[in-house]
């Protein structure tokens, strides 16, 4: 891509953030202090376990090197604002979804560039990759930290100075954050089109797996410490949709040749839309039964 293309795809993606933290409130950082363990099990599940697995899976299979460092990108990004509209329509702790996206934004700065060459630098393949494109740990700090850290700084900023601006413009910026996800999909596919097509079904099912493993990561972490089931919820679709918008502006300024990678962050862009939907309304009938279930137990007992 051109400098000036990829100044303009980056200069969207720091909107995209700058909007996502005009929703944020010091309510949000005080509620992390104040009960932090359904906070602290979402994060260590998305920067830590999600990771982690996702470098052991891309160890035991063998997968291209480019496939591999997409998966591994993915799972190195925070949560997107699409996960707090999920988890409001799933009837979980919109509130818990809120905060840790906000976090895990700001953790992002620092802990998605030194995950992401962590990782990709344990696998022998994905090493080699790396070295032979020669990105730094710095460089992408730098990339990052102009795109998430200061849009962020500045948006939360723009929230305390300006509360009613925030309040009136956040659906606009929450409209653009989902517009832009799909335009850099649809950059990213349409420069990648026959790529995608000849191995749709090795992108497609590597997808599919991944973002099932984030999802499972999610609520089983969750689970094992008891949480209430609207913060299981709300982990869970925090730790299964990740901001692929933060992947593939990265793959745009460093790895433009990584056709696959790109198809990679692309499809997950995509797919987690799909799987996020399909998890709120199957959640949503799990709830309709309960409290059909429910009403029927209480009048069965008035009737006796």
């Amino acid at each position: 891509m051109s400098a000036t293309s990829l100044f303009i795809l980056n200069a969207i993606l720091a909107m995209m953030m700058f909007g996502i933290a005009l929703s944020l409130t010091p309510a949000d950082f005080r509620r992390i202090v104040k009960k932090p363990l359904g906070p602290v099990v979402g994060l260590c599940a998305q920067f830590v376990l999600l990771p982690a697995l996702t470098c052991l899976l891309i160890f035991l299979i063998p997968i291209p090197a480019d496939v591999a460092l997409g998966l591994l990108l993915v799972s190195c990004c925070p949560g997107g604002s699409f996960s707090n509209l999920m988890t409001y329509l799933s009837r979980g702790n919109t509130a818990l979804s809120v905060s840790m996206t906000g976090v895990a934004s700001l953790l992002a700065c620092v802990l998605t560039p030194l995950n992401f060459m962590f990782y990709g630098a344990l696998n022998p393949r994905t090493r080699e990759l790396l070295s032979s494109i020669s990105v730094s740990v710095s460089d992408m700090l730098l990339i990052v930290a102009l795109v998430l850290a200061i849009p962020l700084m500045l948006g939360l900023a723009c929230a305390q100075r300006f509360p009613e601006f925030a309040r009136k413009s956040e659906p606009f910026f929450r409209f653009i954050s989902l517009f832009t996800l799909f335009g850099f999909v649809l950059i990213a596919l349409g420069m990648n089109w026959q790529t995608f097509l000849s191995g749709a079904s090795i992108f497609l099912l590597a997808v599919v797996a991944h973002n099932a493993l984030a999802l499972t990561i999610g609520w089983i972490s969750a689970r094992l410490l008891q949480l209430p089931v609207a913060d299981r919820r709300a982990i869970t679709l925090e730790v299964g949709l990740q901001n692929s918008g933060l992947g593939l502006g990265i793959i745009f300024t460093f790895f433009s040749d990584l056709t696959s990678m790109a198809i990679i962050a692309a499809a997950w862009g995509i797919w987690h839309l799909i799987s996020g939907i399909s998890l709120s309304f199957f959640w949503q009938g799990l709830d309709r039964r309960g409290a059909k279930r429910q009403s029927s137990a209480k009048q069965y007992s008035y009737e006796s």
